[in-house]
């Protein structure tokens, strides 16, 4: 049965890449528009996640988010993480946010400066800039960023699997159930599973061409 987990991979794909999308756009805008000292540190934080392994990034997770960390306090709130579908979503978009920064932030660097100053002249606030100017060039970058995210959080394993773990109709994504097929020697479930996995890829991107090719046509 591969229900549950495509159900469960397109809820926490689809949190994950939404969340990404939008930190990743705020990173980009302070790593491209900020005049601060230690701006590197920033850029550092947001490209380990992509060169960690993907275990140490989980474990870290673990850590923060478990009962040496804030596990407690989100516990007596009412909400689990650690073994629970939310620890799951907060893996995938740890592993997806570097990916939509450097999408997003080529874009954005690619603005131009007069474009900007002619609509402060023109009296646009900095918000107006940010949403007319900035996000309406870029607008194919963060639409690149936004796909490549979702299908970067539909990916992750290894660290979901650290602090999600592999908990069937509750934590078990296609990935993981892919992992259990082979490792059941169930090659039937796991061909569907690679098929699935596959289509998805392919229709995303499949999406992501056609409405780059409306949006140019419309402009």
């Amino acid at each position: 049965m591969i229900y549950s987990p495509l159900a469960l991979s397109l809820w926490v794909s689809t949190l994950a890449g939404l969340i990404a999308l939008v930190t990743g756009i705020g990173i980009s805008w302070v790593l491209v528009k900020g005049r601060f000292r230690f701006k590197w540190i920033l850029e550092g934080l947001t490209l380990l996640a992509l060169v960690l392994p993907p275990t140490v990034l989980g474990y870290y997770l673990l850590l923060f988010f478990g009962r040496q960390g804030i596990g407690p306090l989100l516990e007596s709130l009412g909400l689990r993480v650690v073994f629970a579908w939310p620890g799951a979503v907060i893996a995938a978009t740890v592993a997806a946010i570097p990916l939509v920064v450097q999408l997003v932030r080529t874009s954005l660097a690619e603005v131009s400066q007069e474009i900007e100053d002619a609509g402060r002249v023109d009296g646009c606030t900095r918000w107006q800039l940010f949403w007319y100017i900035d996000l309406g060039i870029a607008w194919r970058g963060i639409v690149a960023g936004g796909l490549l995210g979702f299908l970067r959080a539909m990916g992750d394993f290894g660290a979901t699997l650290m602090i999600a773990g592999n908990i069937p109709g509750q934590t078990q994504t296609l990935s993981m159930a892919l992992y259990d097929a082979v490792q059941s020697n169930n090659t039937q479930q796991a061909n569907a599973l690679v098929l699935l996995l596959s289509a998805i890829a392919f229709g995303v991107l499949f999406v992501a061409l056609q409405l780059s090719k409306s949006l140019s046509k419309a402009q």
